[in-house]
């Protein structure tokens, strides 16, 4: 499952049970994103017991993004069978205060940097 935009790439890979997201997400409200919403929904339902979330490349991430990954934890979180790990870059500056708002969301979440 892939998603692309101009200035954005966002993926599963099911070999290793990893979200990549890169680019540059400056969608417009719950609508436009969508279609990464159905991303990572189906890896949730697939019910793997570890997911990643490899952030590393994802040089922007506007506030209705932001609340989309922090729903998509929070339904990680209710799952109780699964656990998460966050891979962010530590070059990238929104990434530092964002991450870490995550790990509030779901403490059991592992943040890894890159």
């Amino acid at each position: 499952m892939e998603v692309k935009g101009d200035d954005y790439h966002v993926w599963y890979d099911q070999s290793d049970v990893c979200i990549y997201c890169q680019g540059s997400l400056r969608l417009a409200g719950t609508e436009e994103y969508a279609p990464i919403v159905k991303v990572l929904e189906y890896v949730i339902e697939q019910t793997q017991p570890n997911i990643t979330l490899n952030l590393c490349q994802l040089e922007f991430l506007n506030s209705s993004g932001i609340n989309v990954l922090s729903k998509f934890v929070i339904k990680v979180r209710q799952k109780e069978t699964i656990s998460i790990t966050v891979k962010g870059s530590e070059s990238i500056p929104w990434q530092g205060k964002s991450l870490k708002n995550l790990q509030r969301l779901m403490p059991a979440l592992k943040l890894e940097w890159v």
